[in-house]
């Protein structure tokens, strides 16, 4: 069992997206956690509809705050942070299972357009994303156009993911894409919670995870799994220009927690572990 927690304000279209693939590719049983931003479209209550917990926040908070929202409700062992606009991977969850097994990790991320095997792979997934994104989304931002932009991205998903596994399986590689992580209770207590004073707190997450692995090795570093990739539709809800943060007089840069040589000793590698067999 898994407790997924989405943070969402606004969007319903994508919302309806997101569910409707949850539900389609998620193999085992899991909780949905929404922590809703004040969303007046709509959105809460169709969360409410299909049986979601939703936690009703009457502001619109930072995403770490809401992610620690949502981890003082979950119930399972494993907890699963997703963006709602991205449109998850075939199994996604079974896999992302499998490749923390076999590389006993506590903290891993599925990969996508932000985090691919090489640089190379990543600017061309981005470009290539960004033109179909401008080029459609131009014309109109619904659900239409959503699955439309998906489809000239990738052709068949579900032939897409397969490939994509056959290809890497188990395989991961240093680095994160932060639109979907995956903890276990384990990895959070020796991690920490998010931080709520960071906006970029995926990117923190890494830093800590990294660090602690090398002062106590009791917890490895966020890896991406090289054959789970998640799509992400990228800053959709800024796009809809959300209200400020409730919380923002105390949000702070990553500049101002780490400083440059920890910003630079710690950044993510593009060292490949490969699958376990």
């Amino acid at each position: 069992m898994i407790s997924v927690i989405v943070a969402v304000y606004n969007q319903l279209a994508v919302n309806k997206i997101f569910y409707e693939n949850l539900q389609k590719y998620t193999r085992n049983p899991f909780e949905l956690i929404i922590i809703d931003n004040n969303s007046t479209d709509g959105s809460r209550e169709y969360y409410k509809s299909v049986g979601a917990t939703v936690i009703e926040n009457d502001q619109n908070y930072s995403y770490p705050y809401c992610q620690n929202q949502g981890i003082r409700v979950a119930k399972y062992d494993v907890l699963a942070f997703l963006n709602n606009d991205i449109v998850v991977a075939t199994d996604w969850d079974a896999k992302i299972l499998e490749t923390m097994q076999a590389h006993d990790l506590d903290v891993i991320t599925t990969c996508g357009i932000e985090r691919l095997e090489t640089q190379e792979e990543t600017q061309r997934y981005s470009r290539r994303w960004k033109g179909i994104k401008n080029f459609v989304g131009a014309v109109a931002r619904n659900g239409f156009t959503f699955k439309l932009m998906a489809k000239l991205m990738y052709g068949n998903w579900e032939k897409f993911c397969a490939q994509r596994y056959q290809r890497f399986g188990t395989s991961i590689i240093e680095g994160f894409a932060g639109n979907s992580v995956i903890m276990t209770r384990r990895g959070i207590e020796k991690v920490g919670l998010w931080d709520e004073r960071i906006q970029a707190a995926d990117f923190d997450l890494f830093i800590r995870s990294k660090k602690r692995h090398e002062e106590h090795k009791d917890v490895k570093p966020m890896h991406a799994a090289l054959g789970v990739f998640n799509h992400h539709f990228i800053r959709i809800t800024l796009k809809s220009k959300p209200p400020v943060f409730a919380d923002a007089s105390k949000m702070i840069s990553l500049e101002d927690k780490w400083t440059k040589e920890e910003l630079e000793y710690y950044k993510p590698s593009f060292k490949i572990t490969p699958a376990k067999v």
